[in-house]
């Protein structure tokens, strides 16, 4: 299972323990960069991107802050955003509840690369709600989950316990409209998320309407 950080209702020691082994799990990142690119030609400069659950700022963070967007990354892990200023500097990094965002100001773009995984059923709609409320200007918002249809799931990641939340595409697709966007592309991949386990993965792009 493929997971970016934790909500308070999940124990953050695990990721404190996965560490840079999360990044070296992942054998193909090709989808997440894509989404990155696509981010950045519909951003003006200069633009303020939330990446939500950045994890250790590997591939997304560091992505954009190459091209020039100012970044603030919010992980519940403090052992992941140690990585991300290590792996991804300049930008800003709060250690904070992925639920909790009210105080982070305004944004160009929220990103949502497998962090929503470890948000329940029942606190996504507000959290999306409150995000849509502090999108200005193009207002984008990008979403990567994997497919399934359970919540807050107990497993086992890279040896961890944790709690895991997924979506099909057409239920993620009325919870996102539902709170103030229009999904303006939705498309499924089969990816290599581990050395020999195939995974599928949901990639959504949306506006503020």
């Amino acid at each position: 299972m493929h997971a970016g950080s934790m909500a308070s209702d999940n124990d953050p020691a695990p990721f404190d323990q996965i560490g840079k082994r999360y990044d070296e799990s992942f054998a193909e990142r090709d989808a997440q960069l894509a989404e990155g690119e696509w981010l950045l030609s519909q951003l003006d400069r200069p633009a303020r991107v939330l990446d939500l659950g950045c994890g250790s700022g590997v591939p997304t963070a560091r992505q954009l802050l190459d091209a020039g967007v100012e970044v603030v990354g919010v992980d519940e892990s403090r052992t992941m955003l140690d990585l991300a200023e290590e792996q991804a500097p300049g930008g800003e990094y709060r250690h904070q509840d992925l639920r909790e965002v009210a105080d982070l100001g305004e944004f160009d773009a929220v990103v949502a690369n497998f962090s929503l995984l470890m948000i329940s059923k029942a606190d996504l709609p507000p959290l999306l709600s409150q995000l849509r409320s502090q999108l200005r200007g193009p207002g984008l918002l990008q979403v990567a989950m994997v497919l399934g249809d359970f919540d807050e799931l107990p497993i086992l990641f890279l040896g961890a316990p944790a709690k895991v939340t997924a979506y099909p595409p057409d239920e993620l697709t009325r919870v996102v409209e539902a709170a103030g966007f229009e999904v303006t592309n939705l498309r499924e991949i089969q990816a290599e998320a581990e050395p020999n386990r195939i995974e599928v993965q949901i990639y959504l792009r949306a506006r503020a309407v």
